[in-house]
């Protein structure tokens, strides 16, 4: 293997591994009258009672008449997953990562908008850590990337 070759696989492992562990932080952290409620990529966790309601029982069944905000979870999570396929695309060469960049952009805006709409509606205190790590992995994998979007000289 060449040696471009493997700083460049090593550089899709680490940022591939680097969103996979967002996955499984918790994006959101509500905190009403002394609960917690975990918003994960994957489901909501409620601490009091201990329950899991998955991502596609919220769309299913919670989801109507909800506050638009509310939706910008599952948005987010698409996005999410989008940037986690194209950031695979970076063992074979292929990874464009303006569109993993701004995919995980995106992401982190509805996790943005989610965290504004809880705060609107429920007047309690939330913590986006997934807008946080969305952003962040973006500017620290991506950031150069992101630039080119912008720049018209290429």
């Amino acid at each position: 293997m060449v040696e471009s070759e493997a700083f460049s696989t090593r550089t899709a492992a680490g940022r591939l591994l680097t969103l996979l562990v967002v996955g499984f932080l918790p994006w959101t952290i509500i905190l009403v009258n002394g609960q917690f409620t975990f918003v994960f990529s994957f489901g909501l966790v409620n601490t009091n009672p201990f329950h899991l309601t998955n991502l596609y029982d919220y769309l299913t069944q919670f989801t109507l008449g909800l506050p638009r905000s509310l939706q910008a979870w599952p948005a987010s999570t698409l996005l999410y997953i989008g940037a986690l396929v194209s950031a695979a695309t970076g063992f074979t060469g292929h990874e464009d990562e303006r569109l993993t960049g701004g995919l995980l952009v995106f992401a982190g805006g509805a996790q943005f908008y989610l965290t504004v709409g809880l705060i609107a509606s429920l007047g309690t205190r939330v913590f986006p850590l997934g807008m946080i790590a969305l952003w962040t992995v973006a500017w620290w994998g991506y950031g150069p990337a992101l630039k080119r979007i912008f720049r018209h000289d290429e």
